[in-house]
């Protein structure tokens, strides 16, 4: 079975409640209790999310977060990226040279065919055009 990690889910989750209150500042319990998320795994999430420039956190009493940027312009291959890592069916098509096969292997363009599918996919998704 091919899936996301849990942290994945979870980071797209703390983006789409965010997006569903673009502008205002939310404090983590309300995101973790809301979107299921336990609150310890939660602030390693903010963290890769805010140097990726997807949020924004602010510290002390009225602290939280928000995001960084329009809905628009955050897509799902943003989160995924920034959590994942290069997406791939085959780590073939992550680097060239993973394979002594890549240029003789049949199956290869199919691989490669599928990642960028995937890719435009995700990337059109953005956080304002998902409901």
């Amino acid at each position: 079975m091919l899936a996301i990690k849990k942290e994945t889910d979870y980071a797209i989750r703390c983006v789409y409640y965010l997006a569903r209150r673009n502008g205002e500042i939310i404090m983590a319990d309300e995101i973790a209790g809301n979107m299921r998320i336990p609150r310890s795994f939660l602030a390693k999430i903010m963290q890769k999310l805010a140097k990726a420039g997807i949020v924004k956190s602010y510290v002390g009493t009225k602290g939280g977060h928000s995001l960084a940027k329009d809905p628009g312009s955050i897509s799902l291959y943003e989160v995924i990226l920034t959590i994942e890592g290069p997406i791939a069916m085959n780590s073939c098509t992550i680097k060239k040279g993973n394979c002594a096969m890549s240029d003789v292997c049949l199956v290869h363009p199919v691989w490669i065919s599928v990642k960028k599918d995937v890719e435009r996919v995700l990337s059109e998704k953005t956080f304002a055009n998902i409901s």
